[in-house]
């Protein structure tokens, strides 16, 4: 039987086999979590639409996915990284979701609404050098909300700490 169910939303010009978010299925089904790895590349390869792909499409399928999840039953997880993270966050305030797990979320995003989220359990995962997000702008977003915050010697791609962003991701996943 499933403890919960996550769903790990890519980054823009990712892709659902990222290493990112292909760590984090590892971590969560090793838990006991089922996992579900949305593709997005067909909407962010809609660069006419904004220089980030198609979010409002990229949130309306987030969100029947995970409204799905939910009507199965068991905790829904949300999870994503930069972009993904963004659309994660948004779509906890639209449907049942138990805990968030933002890797690199972009707080501000051009005329998109500032990040927002449900009160939910949260875990934050960033970089010190990221060079699209600053720093100090999820520190105060996660402080405001008293998440979890790990900061990292890494840049936006966080790819020289894909293992500890999964031990983090199962962290949360274990206080579930």
């Amino acid at each position: 039987m499933s403890r919960g169910h996550c769903i790990l939303s890519h980054g823009f010009e990712s892709g659902p086999d990222a290493t990112k978010v292909t760590a984090l299925a590892e971590a969560a089904e090793a838990l006991g979590f089922t996992t579900e790895r949305p593709d997005y590349t067909d909407l962010d390869a809609r660069s006419d639409i904004s220089r980030v792909g198609d979010v409002p499409a990229r949130l309306q399928r987030l969100v029947g996915l995970a409204t799905r999840a939910a009507e199965r039953g068991g905790p829904v997880v949300l999870a994503g990284s930069s972009l993904g993270a963004y659309v994660s966050a948004t779509a906890s305030l639209q449907v049942p979701t138990r805990a968030l797990f933002l890797m690199v979320p972009p707080v501000k995003m051009g005329p998109m609404p500032g990040l927002d989220a449900a009160a939910v359990q949260t875990s934050v995962v960033h970089a010190w050098h990221d060079e699209i997000i600053p720093a100090m702008d999820v520190i105060e977003w996660a402080r405001a909300r008293s998440a979890r915050l790990l900061l990292l010697d890494d840049s936006h791609r966080l790819s020289a700490h894909v293992d500890a962003t999964a031990r983090a991701f199962a962290e949360l996943l274990e206080t579930l």
